[in-house]
């Protein structure tokens, strides 16, 4: 049975996208072509094109797929957590986020590394996923600030002219006070920041692995946020 015949009786889209974090993981992103996927695979062209029409049709459904792989994640590192542990809540949810990107760098890199040049991500088509993603740590951010334990007095306010940047994820992500959002993107930042120096072999005089330099910026952020 040819490979073409094999990946028809499969599922043909899940074996395109299998390639392209293949070639993605071996040559980068930018490297990234339907022809070249097509040769992976030993099929045609057009065989591709009757599930993705162009190559950046492919990319949004990989981002897609990553945001969702990386939600599931952070929602699942909270299931067994008590919700008003808050200070086990953070952190657990900044260990998973860091274990996810080291299990996932190619995905991780798609979505919150270097852009594919040419390559604009359809705002309706990718903020869902994108915004369930980051929705676990706003709600746990969200849950202090309604205990009265979220500690963030003179945090900066949103500058002007972004609000309708906020307006959007509100309008994937549900209502969240602003405050609470800020926040979030604030550790979001604080830990991304670690995370792709990481991937990236960039955190001497710490070593290969930054275990334990994650750890203490973790513990930092819950003594800086969480009032007790």
């Amino acid at each position: 049975m040819s490979r073409l015949k094999r990946a028809q009786k499969s599922n043909l889209p899940e074996e395109i996208k299998a390639a392209a974090w293949r070639l993605i993981a071996a040559e980068g992103a930018s490297a990234l072509s339907l022809r070249a996927i097509a040769r992976q695979l030993h099929i045609t062209a057009p065989a591709i094109y009757n599930y993705f029409p162009r190559r950046d049709d492919l990319v949004t459904q990989l981002i897609i797929d990553a945001f969702t792989s990386f939600g599931n994640a952070q929602h699942a590192a909270l299931t067994s957590i008590d919700p008003q542990d808050h200070v086990e809540r953070l952190f657990q949810l900044g260990q998973a986020y860091r274990q996810w990107a080291l299990d996932y760098p190619e995905r991780y890199q798609l979505i919150f590394g270097t852009p594919i040049p040419g390559y604009v991500a359809p705002r309706e088509q990718v903020m869902p996923a994108g915004v369930r993603s980051l929705s676990a740590l706003v709600g746990v951010i969200e849950t202090l600030r309604l205990a009265g334990k979220l500690n963030a007095p003179d945090f900066p306010k949103i500058t002007p002219g972004f609000e309708e940047t906020i307006a959007v994820w509100k309008s994937f992500g549900g209502q969240v006070d602003d405050l609470s959002l800020s926040v979030a993107i604030l550790i979001w930042c604080r830990v991304h920041g670690l995370v792709l120096l990481e991937i990236g072999g960039s955190l001497p005089p710490f070593g290969a692995d930054g275990a334990a330099l994650y750890s203490y910026e973790l513990n930092s952020i819950n003594k800086q946020f969480i009032q007790e």
